[in-house]
């Protein structure tokens, strides 16, 4: 028989047990891990269908300065991009000069790269000329490639998700041509895949239900 202590010790190992077992995570999409940053963006932003003219081209700069990192790297800095580039309005950004671009060389906030600080400014005169057709013209030019509907691939397994597409590859192209950089077709991918362009919220994640779900509102 046990001894009183050694009961009370296995109950309280039962116990921490159930307790893990009924705090078990949602099956999220995996590439979120635990970081408390990336989980909120996950389970709150990734996938929500954007149609904000100035929102879509925030996010586009950023997965901009994302090339060749970690989305979370960019996540942990955007309260300091945002500080470093007006609140990402396009019009005052439009207006950076070299002096900007020397004082954004020496924000250790975020990324320093002169090629990236120099194609965010080029991309905010691209979005002024985009937006000279008027209100939603860059919205537009965006959902277009998607025909202004969320393409819900119904993913499986994580093993399924590509690095680009064809719309990706065509978006490109087209904001290319309209004066954009740092916009490849993975770049561009990624950044549809976030907006919503894309559903790629694997099946068995909450949140590829919710996201279907705004997709049709």
């Amino acid at each position: 028989m046990q001894n009183a202590g050694a009961q009370s010790a296995e109950d309280g190992r039962h116990q921490r047990e159930v307790a893990q077992r009924g705090a078990k995570q949602p099956d999220r999409c995996w590439w979120c891990g635990t970081d408390p940053i990336y989980v909120a963006y996950h389970d709150t932003e990734w996938g929500v269908p954007v149609v904000d003219d100035r929102a879509l081209f925030e996010k586009l700069v950023l997965d901009g300065f994302q090339a060749g990192l970690s989305w979370i790297t960019i996540l942990k800095k955007r309260e300091a991009f945002q500080r470093a580039f007006k609140q990402f309005e396009p019009e005052k950004i439009a207006r950076f000069t070299e002096r900007d671009v020397a004082r954004l060389l020496t924000d250790d906030g975020i990324i320093r790269s002169r090629l990236k600080i120099e194609g965010a400014v080029k991309n905010a005169r691209a979005w002024l000329e985009v937006m000279g057709a008027g209100d939603g013209a860059f919205r537009d030019l965006l959902w277009a490639a998607v025909d202004h509907r969320t393409i819900d691939l119904k993913l499986a397994r994580r093993e399924d998700i590509r690095a680009e597409s064809a719309e990706s590859r065509a978006l490109a192209k087209t904001l290319k041509k309209r004066g954009f950089t740092f916009c490849g077709p993975v770049i561009v991918y990624a950044f549809m895949q976030a907006v919503g362009m894309y559903n790629e919220h694997l099946i068995a994640c909450p949140r590829h239900r919710v996201c279907a779900s705004l997709a049709r509102k």
